[in-house]
């Protein structure tokens, strides 16, 4: 292992770091506020593309986080960001929730069923069949499939959902075409979560609770990267993979003294 520079920036999951069934995670919100003291640059990131970043900064607050809107960074964000930068003021069929219809219309997207540039598909809790032929019928005209995430399921009080990544392995099995997917595991949900608070990834730290996505993630863009026991993953897990987070912790609260910010070198007193 190399010597890294100090962490002067921060990515974390939320749900499995910050919060897991419902209720906030013990020492999460005193290092969300550490983080805020300290006037380093952080993100809280999510898959999850159905909230808008008011609507989880909403749920945040209740919670008991000082967190800003402006630091909430959904899959729906990068996705909307990825389609303006590679074709502005396109179109786009899209299936999915507020948080994604939101950030594609703010990007400038226009959204339709008329011979769109795109089909874009998010997470939704209404998955509709007749919107999943039409998005079938669409590909199969040359529309480009893009999906906000790979997730195969998600979370709920009653087990486990489908998630984006189930319903995109059906249109894929219909029209043989592969979606781009652009959140995590991508690194292009790092590399823009990076770019949007101005960090560079060698003194940039990850926390996540999933091998599978944030770790793989945020290793692939090269950054330093924390796995907590909070969520998804457990010890034995982190030995079932051929790569490794850089550190494994209990939760956030062990990381909560680490935060500190960078110390600015002192001008030199006139003679």
């Amino acid at each position: 292992m190399t010597d890294r520079k100090p962490i002067a920036a921060w990515l974390t999951d939320m749900d499995g770091v910050l919060v897991h069934e419902g209720e906030p995670v013990p020492g999460a919100t005193e290092f969300i506020g550490r983080l805020r003291a300290s006037g380093l640059p952080f993100l809280v990131l999510t898959n999850n593309s159905i909230y808008t970043p008011r609507d989880l900064h909403a749920r945040l607050t209740r919670l008991g986080f000082d967190l800003p809107e402006s630091a909430i960074w959904t899959s729906a964000l990068a996705t909307a960001q990825f389609l303006a930068d590679q074709r502005p003021g396109g179109t786009a069929y899209v299936i999915g929730e507020a948080g994604l219809t939101t950030a594609l219309h703010a990007a400038g997207y226009i959204m339709t069923d008329y011979e769109p540039d795109y089909v874009v598909l998010g997470e939704t809790r209404n998955y509709s069949f007749e919107a999943i032929t039409t998005a079938i019928r669409l590909i199969n005209k040359g529309a480009r499939f893009i999906c906000t995430n790979p997730d195969a399921t998600g979370p709920s009080n009653e087990g486990a959902l489908p998630a984006a990544g189930s319903v995109a392995a059906l249109i894929t099995k219909a029209t043989g075409i592969e979606p781009y997917f652009v959140g995590k595991p991508n690194p292009m949900m790092m590399r823009s979560a990076l770019n949007k608070i101005g960090a560079h990834s060698e003194s940039a730290a990850m926390i996540g609770d999933r091998m599978d996505t944030d770790v793989l993630c945020g290793l692939e863009a090269g950054l330093h990267t924390i796995l907590v026991l909070t969520g998804i993953a457990t010890k034995a897990d982190v030995e079932r993979h051929p790569y490794r987070p850089s550190r494994v912790i209990n939760s956030v609260a062990d990381l909560i003294d680490e935060v500190q910010p960078i110390e600015q070198p002192t001008e030199p007193q006139p003679a």
